[in-house]
Parts: C-alpha cells; structure tokens; sequence
C-alpha cells in the first residue's frame, strides 16, 4: 500500500472492513472522462480529448474488472488506438508486478516495475491501494481514471469515431433497466464474491455467502430462452455479468468458499457465458492460467501458493 507516495507495507487483498469483519473495497480515486471533443465528463476535470494512440491501458487477466475493459475495447474495435500493458497474474509483495510470464507485458509507456509506479508518477503523493484497470494519458503524462465501470463507460462513447465497431454497450432505449441491473448485481455478486473469500468473521462470511447465491438464482431465469440480457448483442450489463461467471468455478467456488453450488449447475448462465466466449473478440481476454495463478498466489487464502491444475475452460463452458 503506499502512502503519500511511499510502500510503506507488504500487499495484502484486505485493507479496510466493517464493524462484522467484512471485506470493503477501496473507492477509486481517478474520476476524469475520455470524450469526443475533450469538454468535462460525468466527473473530473476536461482536457482528455479522443485522440488514436494517446491513451493506454493498464489491465491484469486475473482482475475481473479489468477484464471489463478489455471487452470493451473488443467490442468497439479500440485496439489500434489504445495501446495495453498486462501485469504478471501472480499478486508480488508490492501488488501487481509487470513482467515476462506468458500473456504479461513490460510497461512500455512509462517504464514501471510495479503498478505502484505508475500510480506516483500520476500523483506523488498518492495515498491507497495501486488498483487495475487504469486509463492513461500519455500526452499528459498522468491517470485519467481508474475506476472499471467509467472507463467500460468511456470506451461505449467517448472515443467517437475512433471505434471501427458500432456496438452500443448502453443503449438508450435500456440504460434505466441496465443501470438497475448493474445496481442489483455489484454488491450482491461483483462484489459480493469477494465479500465472501475475504470475510473476516462468520457472519461476515454468511451474508455475502447468501447474496451471492441469491443473486445467481435471480438471474438465471432472466436468461430462459434469450441470448442476452437486454439486447440482440452484448451490453455493459451482460459484460459485468461474464467478467464474475467466468470466474466463478475455477476460483470463487472453492478459493473463496462459494461452494453452495458451481456455475456448471445453472444452465442458462453456463449457456451465457459461452455465448460470450463465442462472440468475437471475449474469449480473447479470458486467460485461464493468469486467473489460476493469480488468485492462487493470495497468500492468505492459500499458503502453500499450490495452482490447481484443474479444470480447463473448455470443461466448464
């Protein structure tokens, strides 16, 4: 964690809880926006206009949030104007780490060797945790956000007709239904996976436990006889809603205890899935072996750091 600038302890997934010893997640600092024409976004300061090749983003395969963005950016056909750099999967004493595992990446852009660096050259003073994904602006030299569903937001429309693809992640006809639906799903399941592996206490652990699978029984009828969830095609919603399934049985099922049942139980959301990894471009940014090993590098949850070597994506989906 740094703090004003400075590494001042070895990482450690849980860095703040509630009064019950549950897991909470750190509240993104970074809140400028991308957009056509540079003028301000929902939050921050203007001055960030859509231009190819000036912005870059940092991601982790492991990170579901991450994940968000990579599809995004699949989606709207971004890859020639926003370069990546993708961390090493296992999680090192200083967080994440960039490095040469197979599918990690150098930081070609500024040089780190840890996402903390980045971070400090953004801000010196930076006090919290150094999180992924980050967008960032190589003209400016700084973060221009770094918080998932902003930037899955941004790449919908902000970068104008640099997008070859016209997917639309955010119809208008459906953003009232995709927005309560995002509001359904974040703490009861996005979350709530995480609130489940690293509770501290029993009943900490018990409650995100039942949301968790409250919340799957809830959406696995939405998806009878449908493809998505609220388009012939792939929204933000359907996004978020992958990014955690995808997950789920190779990691939250076991690692982090949410072992009342496995996705491959539900039908309709093992069928949605694969019919994400089908659509081109997403199964592109799944990598199994960087999401194995790095949540099974979580010291805490697993001392000997040992990687299944079980089970394949093809024998889930």
């Amino acid at each position: 964690m740094l703090v004003n600038g400075k590494w001042t302890e070895d990482w450690q997934p849980v860095q703040a809880k509630d009064a019950k010893g549950g897991f909470v997640r750190q509240i993104s600092s970074f809140r400028n926006w991308v957009t056509p024409d540079g003028s301000a976004g929902p939050t921050g300061e203007g001055g960030f206009a859509a231009e190819a090749g000036r912005y870059h983003l940092y991601v982790a395969y492991i990170c579901p949030w991450a994940s968000r963005t990579l599809i995004g950016r699949k989606l709207k056909g971004l890859e020639d104007a926003i370069s990546v750099s993708v961390v090493e999967p296992a999680l090192s004493k200083q967080g994440w780490r960039f490095g040469n595992h197979a599918g990690a990446t150098a930081d070609e852009v500024n040089g780190s060797t840890y996402m903390h660096e980045v971070y400090t050259k953004a801000d010196p003073e930076f006090t919290g945790r150094a999180t992924v994904p980050v967008l960032w602006d190589k003209k400016r030299g700084t973060i221009v956000n770094n918080e998932s569903s902003d930037i899955l937001r941004m790449l919908n429309s902000g970068f104008g007709d640099l997008a070859r693809r016209h997917t639309d992640l955010y119809p208008a006809a459906k953003r009232e239904e995709i927005d309560a639906f995002n509001d359904r799903i974040y703490p009861s399941l996005n979350n709530g996976v995480y609130r489940t592996g690293f509770a501290t206490t029993q009943i900490a652990y018990e409650e995100a436990f039942a949301e968790v699978f409250a919340c799957l029984d809830w959406v696995e009828p939405q998806l009878e006889g449908q493809n998505f969830l609220f388009a012939d095609h792939p929204t933000e919603a359907d996004i978020r809603l992958f990014v955690t399934l995808v997950r789920f049985d190779v990691a939250y099922h076991g690692l982090f205890k949410c072992n009342l049942r496995r996705l491959s139980d539900y039908a309709n959301l093992r069928a949605f899935c694969r019919r994400m990894l089908d659509w081109p471009g997403v199964a592109e940014t799944v990598n199994f072996d960087h999401i194995k090993r790095g949540y099974y590098s979580i010291e805490s949850l697993n001392p000997t750091g040992i990687v299944p070597a079980g089970p394949e994506l093809s024998e889930i989906f």
